[in-house]
């Protein structure tokens, strides 16, 4: 189920574009979509820093009480998320501002049904293409929207979990069991003992306490864990093989 986010000041508004989507969702005979309605940019800035919210789609006007559209969406992108961007506005002004930050449509009001269910067809088209395998953390630096397939291993150090990277490590203030909440849907990840994740996409070897990974760093654990783990490695790469 796609997560929607709907950010508009006006009620009215906001009511007919949901309308729009239940349409959509009906006519192209597909799930209903998980619609969070926002009046303010800064509503949606803070419920992404704070919350850990990562909407698949937004739908933002661009002129809003506070913040605009258009430097709500720039905040998003500098965030570093990706996921496509349909502004709805009552001005041709801002077109250009709005394909800077690489906005899937832009919408003048009143929206036109067919338009918009050509626009929200190029946002599908492009979350089932191009979605990357994503979580969001809060680090020191601000949130932090990090792939999945670039973290190496996640490691324990008290109410803090260090997540390396190959360019890169963070530091984020949770328990292990909620990063494994947000890393464990993803096959190539492993529990490995009480202190660590692994991406088992960057494991070179598992060998009596040692675990080797591609970035050069060995692990060691207790040799009971290591066989545990080891079993979970060379069943995830025989799956991957059939």
């Amino acid at each position: 189920m796609y997560q929607i986010a709907l950010c508009d000041d006006e009620e009215k508004e906001q009511d007919r574009i949901e309308a729009y989507l239940q349409g959509y969702c009906q006519e192209k005979q597909q799930p209903r979509w998980q619609i969070r309605r926002f009046f303010s940019g800064e509503e949606l800035i803070q419920q992404i820093t704070q919350k850990e919210y990562a909407p698949d789609l937004v739908l933002l006007d661009i002129f809003l009480s506070g913040i605009t559209g258009v430097e709500t969406a720039e905040t998003m992108r500098r965030i570093g998320l990706w996921m496509p961007i349909i502004f709805l506005t009552t001005s041709r002004d801002h077109a250009l501002h709005a394909y800077e930050v690489d906005a899937i449509q832009y919408l003048v009001k009143p929206v036109d049904r067919r338009r918009f269910f050509c626009a929200v067809d190029s946002a599908v088209e492009k979350i089932k293409r191009g979605k990357p395998r994503s979580i969001l953390v809060k680090t020191a630096g601000g949130v932090r929207q990090l792939f999945a397939d670039q973290i190496l291993y996640c490691e324990s150090q008290k109410n803090y979990q260090v997540l390396h990277l190959a360019s890169a490590e963070y530091k984020v203030r949770m328990t292990m069991e909620s990063l494994w909440k947000l890393l464990g849907s993803y096959s190539q990840f492993g529990r490995c003992g009480r202190s660590y994740i692994l991406n088992m996409d960057h494991v070179i070897f598992v060998e009596r306490e040692e675990i080797a990974m591609d970035n050069g760093y060995t692990i060691y654990i207790p040799r009971n864990k290591a066989a545990e783990f080891k079993k979970a490695y060379f069943a995830y790469y025989f799956k991957q093989a059939t």
